[in-house]
């Protein structure tokens, strides 16, 4: 898992949380990581303007950095306001993911970490999804990519990428449903107590954000993907 600056905590923290379930009876390892081993926020309160004043957000601690990150076979990428922010800062993220890719077995994005992973070049030419909010301002990194508005989720071949926030949850359970078995996803999802999605193309954030595939003509449908 990837974490950067005003990371969005559920994209990190749901998605971790189906895994650390599905650890309880499948070995797994995590390896979380970041620019630095300094402790990474989700707070990027400094750049936001906010006039509220607040200091919420949670920090998580890496385990490793993009130098000495171990071999992965799973690469994840969050989204969050860290994607937008002045400038991004995501240069090493970007370079990492790019250099990366080719050896892992998968890559799943949540939310507008899509957009990070089309800076990289990896979704060129692949169908993929993002958060509906803020998809004006996130597709646009991804000219060549087949944007796929009405999807909670996406998968391209060994590419998973979600819609907003807690599509990261349905995403990764359907990830786990590929990957380990059904009997596996609905045993993470009961453990979790999570109602989860099960049909990819089942967005209702999609009309609500007034995004079709057909209004979109970059879009592609998802059985056409």
């Amino acid at each position: 898992m990837i974490v950067f600056p005003g990371f969005q905590a559920l994209d990190v923290f749901g998605p971790l949380d189906a895994l650390n379930v599905l650890a309880f009876t499948t070995k797994i390892n995590l390896t979380v990581i970041a620019d630095t081993l300094d402790p990474v926020s989700t707070n990027k309160v400094s750049w936001t303007n906010s006039s509220v004043g607040a200091t919420f957000g949670e920090t998580i601690l890496p385990s490793h950095t993009f130098a000495n990150a171990p071999p992965l076979d799973v690469l994840m990428i969050p989204g969050g306001l860290g994607t937008r922010a002045p400038g991004t800062g995501l240069d090493n993220t970007i370079a990492f993911i790019k250099e990366r890719y080719p050896t892992v077995k998968y890559l799943i994005s949540v939310c507008t970490g899509a957009g990070v992973v089309a800076r990289a070049g990896v979704l060129d030419g692949k169908c993929a999804t993002t958060n509906k909010l803020a998809w004006a301002t996130t597709t646009p990194w991804g000219p060549k990519v087949k944007w796929v508005a009405e999807a909670r989720w996406v998968q391209d071949g060994n590419i998973w990428t979600s819609s907003g926030v807690s599509a990261g949850i349905d995403v990764t359970i359907a990830w786990i449903a590929s990957v380990f078995g059904e009997a596996k996803a609905v045993s993470v999802a009961n453990g979790m107590e999570y109602h989860r999605q099960t049909n990819s193309t089942d967005d209702p954030f999609s009309a609500l954000y007034g995004l079709t595939n057909e209004k979109n003509s970059t879009n592609q449908a998802v059985d056409k993907c």
